[in-house]
Parts: structure tokens; C-alpha cells; sequence
């Protein structure tokens, strides 16, 4: 018999399900990759699959294990796109409707309906009225299939997240729960009692017994059904993708605040154990261990790294991501043209849905390179946006880490530190959603203590600020009246 000594990670992601093993040193040792297809069934709508998701989780996880051998694996860590809705009946396990994904917009004309208590759903939950959460698109689903309303309130149908939907398959239907990360994005979960709350249920006419049991982040959630993995492995962690790269970055640190350059930007800072305050951004649990709950603040923004796949898929005026460095770099500066991405609106800390995009400050002397420019500064721009309104709540920033694919960007990089004036530091795990999750199992079932996690991040590159602060200033009140226009 092996002894066991890896922890599995399955990162459940908006476009594609991984699973990863990590050595106590922090290495991976096996990883699988899956995709799956995204379902648009009208403008605006995003759907999956449910069934296709369970495949595709349990085609990675059973990969794995066949590389490494079960009796090796000590626990499993679970990460998740946060939000996406499923609803499906407890006793046939079978689904009602396809997972209604977070980045869905069908409910706005019922968010639109339901804006005289986005006060309240602010002051309870942390979050804004808005499509993106779940509880609009649960009253979605039992408002519009026939029966699921009926069904729901005799008690035959389940709620959850997607980290739910794969934690009830895994368990062979033990187990229907989910941690306050993804709850407190819900707009069901008040963030202060630590609870669904009763007034948010009857707003969205949501029966309390479809909903998931909230457990610690740091776990136990039951073991792995024989049946379903042949082999039983405890289940000790679940968190939402943000947190749990928030996590692997040590954001339990003081002084730590991280971006992820994905196709949108999330900015996610710790406010420890104080409820944060802000009207700009969206408030909410980063983890719970044991009863200690630790909140955060967190900036989405809607257009990151999908302005360089409109220059590329959009306008063609690049074939791929990585010529934007060296075209950006033919350039001392931006000479004055500014693009403001509001492509899908603006997202924090603008919260203005109807705004669109604006290319800004064209001359006969400016071309593909500027336009390239101004792509990869505008996410730069819209980072230092979310972190003011952070450092105007009194959180300090020492650094800011940073993960996700426009990271490669050494320009971008380079371009950041010196328009905040702090460091920011690149991890050599690219993989940090799933390192995440994986250290909050391994610190929950003592597999790893804090300071040996610590001891698996390493650097793989820091940016120091080198431009002066009246240039820094310059640039960014230009880049504050592109917005004030495109507003």
C-alpha cells in the first residue's frame, strides 16, 4: 500500500473541468483536462450541460487517480465558476433544466423588476442586484418549467452551485452542501448572521429546503462514493475559483491583494474579520475555517483580457495574444490615445451596464500598434481604478499578485507596477485556482500547516515601479477623462 501523499485538486471551470495532483512540496504530479461545449440559446443566454459536467469532472479525476494510484491521494480539494445555477431532482438525481452560467444576462428585466430592494440585497448579501448571481435565475427556473415550482415546494427538487452538483455526484448523493464562498454569491446568504435569510427567500420566492447545508470552506464534506471512484477519498475543502486563487497567492497575509488576468479582471482584497463597506464593490466571504470567517472585497471587471480576443477575433489587426508585447513596445508611450473597454458595459467600480466601448485620442499619425497599446494599458488602468476604491476603505497594499494568462505579458506586467507604485509579483504556479484549492484541503486535513504551503509558492518574476509619479499622474487622468467621455 502507497502511502498516501498527494492532494487532488478538481478546478470545475466556466469552459473546461481539470483535475491536478500536488506533491507536499508543491509539485503536480498528474493533471487532466477537459472541455466542454457552451450553450447559447439565444443572444445573451449562457448554458451547460449538467450531465456533460459530471462527465467531464469525472473523466479528469478518474485520469488522474489512474496515474498516480487512489491510495495515494490523501483528500480532495474542490474549486468552481461561482454562481452558475442547477437545479435537479433528489430522487431521480436527474437535472430539470441546463446549469444557467453565471456570465447569463436573461434575468435582467427581473433584476430591473426587483430594484427597489437592491438596497437590502446590498446591505444583507454584499452584492449588487444583478443577473450574475444565482437567485434570479433559480426563480427563473421554477417561475418558467412547468411543475418545477410544485415539485420545488413539496421538496423533490435540490439547489446548488456547481461544487454542489459535483459534491452530490461524488458522494453518491450523500452530500448537499456548499461552503460560504460560493453561498455569500447566491444574493440568498447573509453575510453578517452567516445564513440564508428568510426576507431574501420570500423576495425571490425560494423555498429554504431546495438549498445546499453551508459548511466550512476548510471541510469535512463526506468521503467518495465506492461506487462512483471505486475507492473512498475524504472530500475536505470547497471554495469559489476567486477565493481559492486568492488563497494560493497567501491571501490570508496581510498587505496581499491579487488579480487575475483572465477573460474579465477580479481584484480581490482581504478585509480579515470586518464586514467591508463599499458601495463600488461587491463584498464577501473569502473562507471560513472552523468558525472563523475571513471577508473580502472584490473588483469584477468585465473586459480584461477579451479586449485582446476582439483585436485579434474582432478587428484581425493581430493574428495571435503574443505579438502585443513586442508591438506595444515600438512605442515610448501611449501618445495620448486611450481605448476603455466597455465592450460589455462597465463593471467595477462603474457598475454602468449601458456604457460602450471608445477609442480615444486618434490621430493620422496613430496605428495598429497604438490601438494594441492602449488594450493591454486599459486593463492596467482599470486595475488601479478597483484598487483605490480598495485602499480608500483603509486596506494597505504592500504588492500585488497576479495570475492568469495576459501575465505573460511582461509589458502589461511592468506597465502595472509603475502605474500603482507597488510591486507585482508573478507565481511560477500558473495553475493557482487548483494550487488554491488544493492548499485549503491539504491545510484542512494537516497534509500541509500554513507556513509549508507558504513554502510551495514560489516567484517566478517581480516588477518594480520605475516611473516617476508626475508621468504616472499624467497618464492616469487621461485615462480618467477616456472614461468621463465614455461615460
Amino acid at each position: 500500500m502507497k502511502k498516501a501523499s498527494l492532494i487532488l485538486s478538481v478546478d470545475l471551470g466556466t469552459t473546461g473541468n481539470r483535475a491536478m495532483a500536488f506533491s507536499q512540496e508543491g509539485f503536480c504530479r498528474a493533471s487532466s483536462y477537459a472541455e466542454f461545449t457552451q450553450i447559447f440559446p439565444h443572444p445573451g443566454w449562457v448554458e451547460h450541460d449538467p450531465e456533460l459536467l459530471w462527465k467531464t469532472a469525472l473523466k479528469v479525476i478518474q485520469e488522474v487517480v489512474q496515474k498516480v494510484g487512489a491510495d495515494s491521494i490523501y483528500a480532495i480539494g474542490i474549486t468552481n465558476q461561482r454562481e452558475t445555477t442547477l437545479i435537479w431532482n433528489k430522487h431521480t438525481g436527474k437535472p430539470v433544466y441546463n446549469a444557467i452560467v453565471w456570465q447569463c444576462r436573461r434575468t435582467s428585466a427581473l433584476c430591473k423588476q426587483l430594484k427597489p430592494y437592491a438596497p437590502i440585497i446590498k446591505q444583507k448579501t454584499g452584492l449588487f442586484l444583478d443577473p450574475y448571481f444565482s437567485a434570479t435565475k433559480i426563480q427563473w427556473i421554477l417561475d418558467t418549467l412547468p411543475q418545477a415550482r410544485l415539485q420545488a415546494e413539496k421538496g423533490d427538487l435540490l439547489f446548488g452551485t456547481v461544487d454542489t452538483w459535483i459534491l452530490w455526484k461524488l458522494t453518491g448523493g450523500k452530500v448537499h452542501a456548499t461552503d460560504p464562498s460560493n453561498a455569500s454569491r447566491t444574493m440568498l446568504y447573509n453575510i453578517h448572521t452567516l445564513s440564508y435569510d428568510p426576507e431574501l427567500l420570500n423576495i425571490f420566492h425560494i423555498p429554504a429546503h431546495m438549498l445546499p447545508e453551508v459548511r466550512p470552506t476548510f471541510g469535512p464534506f463526506g468521503m467518495t462514493d465506492k461506487a462512483v471512484l471505486h475507492s473512498e477519498i475524504p472530500i475536505m475543502g470547497v471554495i469559489g475559483d476567486q477565493q481559492a486563487a486568492f488563497f494560493a497567492q497567501g491571501g490570508w497575509e496581510e498587505g496581499v491583494v491579487k488579480n487575475t488576468y483572465g477573460t474579465g479582471l477580479f481584484v480581490v482584497a482581504s478585509t480579515g474579520d470586518l464586514v467591508p463597506e463599499s458601495g463600488k464593490l461587491v463584498n464577501t466571504i473569502a473562507w471560513q475555517q472552523n468558525k472563523k470567517v475571513t471577508y473580502a472585497v472584490e473588483g469584477s471587471i468585465f473586459i480584461g483580457g477579451a479586449a485582446i480576443q476582439w483585436l485579434r477575433d474582432g478587428l484581425g489587426i493581430i493574428q495571435h495574444a503574443s505579438e502585443t508585447e513586442p508591438l506595444a513596445k515600438t512605442l515610448k508611450d501611449n501618445e495620448g490615445v486611450y481605448f476603455v473597454p466597455a465592450l460589455t458595459g462597465l463593471g467595477a467600480p462603474y457598475w454602468v451596464p449601458e456604457a460602450r466601448g471608445i477609442l480615444t485620442g486618434l490621430t493620422r499619425g496613430t496605428g495598429k500598434a497604438h490601438i494594441v497599446r492602449a488594450a493591454l494599458e486599459s486593463m492596467a488602468y482599470q486595475t488601479r481604478d478597483v484598487i483605490e476604491e480598495i485602499q480608500a476603505m483603509g486596506v494597505s497594499i504592500d504588492q500585488l499578485k497576479v495570475d492568469g494568462g495576459a501575465c505573460k505579458n511582461h509589458f502589461l506586467m511592468q506597465f502595472q507596477a509603475d502605474l500603482l507604485a507597488i510591486p507585482v509579483e508573478k507565481p511560477k504556479m500558473e495553475e493557482t485556482t487548483a494550487f488554491g484549492a488544493a492548499g485549503v484541503a491539504g491545510i484542512a486535513s494537516e497534509f500541509w500547516t500554513y507556513a509549508s504551503f507558504s513554502k510551495c509558492r514560489k516567484r517566478d518574476s517581480l516588477f518594480t515601479p520605475s516611473m516617476i509619479e508626475s508621468e504616472r499622474n499624467r497618464l492616469y487622468s487621461g485615462w480618467k477623462e477616456a472614461v468621463q467621455k465614455c461615460l
